[in-house]
């Protein structure tokens, strides 16, 4: 995995590509209305259009160990540090934006404290 672009735009290309895929593992893994098939769709097509726009031109890594196994065997260290500096902002990224599109929910009223039993 090594950059084609200079570091800055590859450091934005992995970011946001980083971003999306995290965005779309959080959404699916906490909504249960997508469950088995439809979250692996939803996974494979954010990957599959993540390395479509950003292949050529970063190798779209999106996860830092994909980054450093090819650089460990190559011993091809070309730039290595933006791809572990990506990963780590654009996941961080994505659980705030997660969090501000999809905020908790609340638990609702705290319950009424048991009332003694009046003595008759």
């Amino acid at each position: 995995t090594v950059p084609t672009v200079g570091a800055g735009p590859t450091l934005v290309y992995e970011g946001a590509m980083t971003v999306l895929l995290m965005f779309v593992v959080v959404a699916v893994a906490t909504d249960t209305r997508a469950t088995g098939s439809a979250a692996a769709i939803a996974i494979g097509a954010t990957v599959g259009l993540d390395a479509i726009f950003g292949g050529d031109v970063t190798g779209a890594s999106m996860n830092p160990a994909r980054s450093f196994g090819p650089a460990l065997v190559s011993n091809t260290w070309t730039d290595f540090w933006i791809y572990l500096v990506a990963c780590f902002l654009g996941g961080a990224a994505a659980a705030v934006a997660f969090l501000y599109v999809n905020p908790a929910e609340e638990t609702g009223p705290e319950p009424p404290e048991p009332q003694e039993q009046i003595a008759q």
